[in-house]
């Protein structure tokens, strides 16, 4: 009777953790926003435009989704990405591409883990390009949301 006993309670133990390991890792998602202004451009420019991005990122899937609004340009929107990394005041390369070039622009992407961590970091930005501007009219650093 005293084995069947164990025999019962370690199927228990072994169901118990295998359901624990069954279990989906600590996934969470990160707000992002980023304040787009001509000033922040590198180098500024006399741009009336303004925008925001608001992103979030799922760390399980790594799948970053973005929603960004702008207006005020000097002409029509030529393109729009995150660049990274970088720290404020620095330029970088294209991380991801926005595609689209009216307001808003939304969309999502699947990033690798160093633009994960990158991200993480404070070192993307989203700009936004014109005829005029072509090196990015109006520019905002992707900041943890508070």
């Amino acid at each position: 009777m005293r084995s069947k006993a164990i025999s019962v309670g370690m199927t228990g133990l072994t169901l118990a953790a295998l359901a624990f390991l069954a279990m989906p890792a600590n996934a969470e998602t990160v707000n992002f926003k980023a304040d787009l202004a001509a000033s922040s451009s590198v180098p500024p420019n006399t741009s009336k435009g303004t925008g925001v991005a608001d992103v979030t990122y799922d760390t399980a899937s790594k799948m970053l989704t973005w929603t960004v609004t702008f207006s005020g340009l000097s002409g029509n929107a030529t393109a729009a990405h995150f660049h990274g990394p970088a720290d404020v005041g620095a330029n970088a390369g294209v991380a991801v591409p926005i595609p689209g070039t009216a307001s808003p622009l939304a969309g999502s992407a699947t990033i690798t883990d160093a633009q994960s961590a990158d991200l993480m970091a404070g070192k993307w930005y989203v700009n936004i390009h014109t005829a005029a501007n072509k090196d990015g009219e109006i520019r905002g650093q992707v900041l943890m949301a508070k």
